[in-house]
């Protein structure tokens, strides 16, 4: 099994400031952990920058422009109150985006088997003419966009455990059938979506969790709700948007999953990608701010992705 690998330096150059959780140290927490032994039979590739075109398949151009006249000369710009850029903001998105969209091109030419992406900014939160929660650009519904206007992919479906509730993802697919998005994450919390009811066109898939639900509640309502939700939808390519912050030691909630909880979830999402999609699925990093917990869950997941 290939597993690819994409990231790049300058995703460490999106600098939040002083005390902001969404921080450069979580990508150099998940570089050494992926620099063991254990790791040296990915296949890695740097990130390239996305073209304007393909983000503004989702993105309208003048949020585009908005996002690039805000990035600052010096120092820091705040787009919404949690959303903080820098000078190398903009090719940091450009290059997260960049990245997921090769790992499409990867997976779906059959050149790897699955893949991840190793990048910041995140972007499950980012709405299509909106900034917020630390995201500018929706990389991963930019990659389901893509994935079907370049690649002919019919049906495609993005599974999200982070454990706040990817509203920018659920606002891009919302009237779409053919796009699918299921997500596990504790409610109530930010930013507030993700109700049950909360359907869309039959496509939406919420399953939300009480704070202090462990892993028990969390494989409960991921293999009863969003596994046969999946089955049923029989995508073509499954996009994850992979937080960790469900993690137990995660200070920013309060759920109590562990390495193991993530390693079981990757599996099921493999599973289903064998079943329907010929094993084709890209992961992209989103939260997870306790660093050790961070660099441990991404290793799990990795590591269960190179043996699938």
């Amino acid at each position: 099994m290939t597993t690819l690998l994409l990231t790049h330096p300058a995703c460490l150059a999106h600098d939040t400031g002083y005390g902001h959780p969404e921080q450069a140290d979580r990508l150099r927490a998940i570089e050494r952990a992926l620099a063991a032994k254990d790791f040296s039979s990915l296949k890695r590739e740097e990130a390239p920058l996305a073209g304007l075109d393909a983000i503004e398949r989702l993105h309208p151009k003048s949020y585009v422009a908005e996002v690039r006249a805000g990035i600052p000369k010096e120092l820091h710009n705040w787009l919404d109150p949690d959303t903080v850029v820098s000078p190398g903001s903009w090719e940091a998105a450009l290059r997260a985006t960049g990245a997921v969209l090769q790992a499409v091109d990867r997976v779906v030419a059959g050149e790897a088997d699955n893949a991840f992406c190793a990048v910041r900014p995140p972007g499950h939160h980012a709405e299509p003419s909106r900034a917020m929660g630390f995201c500018l650009f929706n990389s991963v519904a930019v990659g389901a966009l893509h994935a079907r206007a370049v690649h002919g992919v019919s049906r495609v479906a993005v599974v999200d455990f982070d454990v706040h509730h990817g509203n920018g993802t659920q606002a891009a697919f919302w009237s779409d059938k053919d796009l699918f998005y299921g997500s596990t994450h504790q409610m109530p919390l930010f930013p507030g979506t993700g109700a049950k009811d909360e359907t869309g066109v039959g496509n939406i898939w919420n399953a939300p969790l009480a704070p202090g639900d462990d892993g028990e509640d969390f494989r409960q309502a991921f293999g009863t709700r969003i596994v046969p939700a999946l089955d049923a939808f029989a995508p073509d390519l499954v996009l994850v948007s992979a937080g960790f912050d469900a993690h137990v030691r995660d200070p920013l909630a309060q759920l109590r999953l562990t390495e193991d909880d993530f390693a079981w979830a990757t599996e099921m999402l493999l599973e289903a990608a064998a079943k329907h999609s010929g094993g084709r699925l890209v992961s992209v990093l989103e939260g997870g701010y306790d660093l050790d917990a961070l660099a441990s869950s991404t290793a799990v997941h990795v590591r269960t992705l190179m043996g699938a």
